[in-house]
């Protein structure tokens, strides 16, 4: 028995919760603002109506660039993108109430369930975002300094309260350091920025970050700001404060310089994305769930990086709400798509080979029956 509640605007299923007045049916997203087997963008479009959806903030940018660019192809189509955070994106995936998301932790295994019953077909869960997170700070006259793994985790821990400590200040020779308390701003709400972060930390200081990983906060009495946006708006507005986000909305914080074995390496999105590019598929997923076991001590890389999966359902109740989806998604896998997130946002290009294996399952997105 199918289960999908992804189905037309008005459904009482849907009340409140997802917009789809949606007028096409049974049309070619590929010829429709999609992209061919090349990879283009295509034109022409027989598509409309609107799609809403949501999730991780971090996408936001790179959301916003692709929504007005799959638009610009599909002029009868409106897409909205609610960044809600990762894990309120994945309850409403779940709950029916997006038939798209983005997010910035791969769905567990019981979500998956949860989200296989919800659209009565396999998930397809891929990277479409790759971005360095920056541990960005404010700081007056700094703009950048060194920091060991170590010297991170003791910061985002407590156990590192002054910018001038010793180990800080061994790291930066040369660098004026004010003894000014530091202020470490974290996530309020789910997030899977957090989960990457603190994974990171888990993984190369485990004697030093000895939490759990999961996308809470675990330090107790920090402060904390909702979403993307938030952390950085406080950080911002204070004088000593370090905070971890998604660098391409950072603004003009100073950031950290991580240490990878001999050397300390700057984010950028080239560095970020040999990280995914270099790291192995995790084992036991289905053919159409492309999770990665991401390797944070490779030289030469940045190690904190962002890996935002897009996540749809294989098969929807109904043609038009397929059709917007895997033309969205399409466009996005496209090289114009890439092109625009990273000229936008600044997030890294998906490797090509990746994207035509990512294509190969949003081609198979279809209607029930």
């Amino acid at each position: 028995m199918k289960l999908s509640r992804f189905t037309r605007a008005g459904s009482a299923a849907m009340v409140g919760a997802l917009a789809l007045t949606l007028a096409a049916c049974g049309t070619d997203p590929n010829t429709g603002g999609g992209s061919d087997e090349t990879g283009e963008a295509t034109e022409g479009s027989s598509l409309s109506g609107t799609l809403s959806g949501g999730g991780a903030s971090s996408q936001e940018a790179a959301m916003e660039a692709w929504r007005a660019g799959f638009q610009s192809l599909n002029p009868e189509v409106t897409v909205d993108y609610d960044p809600t955070g990762s894990g309120t994106g994945r309850e409403q995936f779940i709950a029916g109430a997006f038939p798209f998301i983005g997010t910035d932790s791969a769905l567990d295994e019981d979500e998956m369930k949860a989200a296989e019953e919800t659209c009565g077909s396999d998930i397809i869960e891929y990277p479409g975002y790759i971005s360095p997170v920056a541990v960005a700070f404010n700081l007056e006259g700094v703009e950048s300094v060194n920091m060991s793994p170590e010297t991170i985790a003791k910061i985002f821990k407590g156990d590192i309260t002054k910018w001038n400590d010793e180990a800080i200040a061994a790291e930066n020779e040369g660098v004026e350091l004010p003894d000014t308390d530091i202020t470490v701003v974290h996530r309020s709400d789910p997030s899977g920025t957090t989960e990457n972060f603190v994974e990171y930390m888990s993984t190369v200081t485990p004697d030093v970050w000895d939490f759990e990983v999961e996308d809470v906060w675990p330090v107790k009495g920090q402060d904390s700001a909702q979403g993307t946006s938030g952390v950085v708006s406080t950080a911002t507005s204070t004088d000593g404060a370090i905070t971890y986000a998604d660098a391409s909305q950072i603004g003009e914080l100073g950031t950290v310089a991580v240490g990878v074995g001999d050397e300390f390496v700057p984010y950028s999105a080239e560095a970020a994305a040999a990280v995914v590019s270099k790291s192995p598929r995790v084992e036991g997923t289905a053919e159409t769930v492309w999770e990665y076991d991401l390797k944070r001590d490779i030289a030469g890389t940045y190690p904190i990086v962002l890996v935002s999966y897009h996540v749809a359902c294989a098969t929807y109740e109904d043609a038009a709400t397929a059709d917007l989806v895997k033309g969205l998604y399409s466009y996005i896998l496209s090289d114009e798509g890439q092109a625009q997130g990273t000229e936008t946002a600044g997030s890294a290009p998906v490797e090509k080979a990746l994207r035509d294996e990512y294509l190969g399952a949003v081609e198979t997105i279809s209607a029930a029956g």
